[in-house]
């Protein structure tokens, strides 16, 4: 590290100490501003044994709990290089020189996982239905499906998956440590439009050197340094694989496509479902040339979006539609019960028929007098 590199941290730790309060919203609008001061920050974290260390991961925690919002997501930014710097570390079995960065990391999981009443946070998400159109998905382009009383009486239903509470953790051990990482990279994920290239970077690449560490692509990549392979879990992989799928469409293609590789090869090796799935998913939606995506601007997954209301109303399946078709059931009770199946199988064939030739309303009539 050069001496102008640690004149400009030290600057920053002695700034933030003298500052006051009221100062600190204009603070934290500008720091954003300093590359000069990231790209030195970067160095110290990548440097075990550096005596700026214990400082500086002291004050990004101070920024981490400061409440305001610039200051949060300037310590995020650094989460991939910092979780790198602690597995690395544990890998070589010299804990002690990783304090000061599980203390950060401890610290910033702790204050993630209750609210600002000190109750325990418990995050929730509901699955889509795919029988309501996304921008990812037309109903129509699905295929035909059957219109039974089962299907009906769960349209509109939707499922919500909970996570959480999650325990207050002291130490980081073998046992807790990908729990605790895999949080982590959920808040990270969760801000990933506010940070910049340089954090995108980072987590390509340490996510392509947590995957072939120890393994014969490491030779192949020629990354230098740990040796030894790092266990990773099902769960923090497919945490990986939601940042690298924001940076392909980001203006990091060529890094998040190699960390793509080097998670599904690794993904292979550990014969883990969740990894595999999402990872082949990812590259079947991928286009065939490289993104050019500005690094400027507002961040956001792009997706070709379609016309889609003319389809969708087209073949809507309303409770009134449903209501204004009365099929006409011949014979008694026991002839009904006879016949039951097949009537649902010409109530399932006019429907095809009404969407295919409702421009003819001619032959509609035709159809429905059958």
């Amino acid at each position: 590290m050069f001496t102008s590199e640690k004149g400009v941290v030290e600057e920053w730790l002695s700034e933030f100490k003298t500052l006051p309060e009221t100062s600190l919203p204009n603070y934290a609008t500008n720091l954003k501003d300093k590359s000069s001061l990231v790209s030195s920050l970067y160095k110290v974290i990548q440097e075990p044994q550096s005596e700026l260390l214990e400082p500086v991961c002291h004050q990004l925690f101070e920024f981490y709990r400061s409440g305001e919002e610039q200051l949060l997501r300037f310590t995020l930014q650094f989460l991939p290089e910092l979780i790198w710097c602690y597995l690395a570390v544990s890998a070589s079995r010299n804990v002690h020189s990783s304090g000061c960065i599980e203390a950060l990391l401890l610290g910033v999981y702790n204050l993630e996982i209750v609210d600002k009443q000190g109750h325990s946070k418990v995050l929730s998400f509901t699955i889509p239905s795919l029988s309501k159109p996304s921008v990812y998905h037309e109903p129509s382009s699905i295929g035909s499906m059957a219109l039974t009383e089962s299907a009906l009486s769960q349209h509109g239903l939707s499922k919500v998956v909970y996570s959480g509470p999650h325990p207050q953790r002291e130490m980081l051990t073998a046992q807790n440590r990908f729990e605790v990482l895999t949080f982590l990279l959920l808040c990270y994920n969760a801000a990933l439009t506010y940070m910049p290239s340089v954090s995108l970077q980072s987590l390509c690449q340490i996510c392509s050197r947590i995957c072939v560490c120890g393994y014969p692509r490491q030779h192949l990549r020629k990354y230098k340094g740990v040796s030894s392979r790092i266990p990773v879990s099902s769960g923090f992989m497919v945490q990986m694989l939601t940042g690298i799928y924001f940076a392909l469409y980001n203006g990091e293609w060529d890094l998040a496509q190699k960390a793509l590789d080097d998670i599904t090869y690794r993904a292979q090796l550990e014969l883990y479902p969740e990894p595999l799935l999402v990872a082949n998913a990812i590259k079947a939606s991928l286009p065939h040339g490289a993104m050019k995506s500005s690094k400027e601007g507002t961040r956001c997954i792009q997706v070709e979006i379609t016309p889609t209301s003319s389809r969708i109303s087209r073949n809507a399946v309303t409770s009134m539609s449903i209501r204004g078709h009365r099929w006409k059931r011949h014979g008694g009770s026991k002839g009904n019960r006879q016949n039951r199946s097949s009537s649902d199988m010409d109530t399932v064939s006019c429907w095809n028929l009404q969407s295919r030739f409702k421009s003819d309303l001619s032959f509609q009539k035709i159809v429905f007098k059958i």
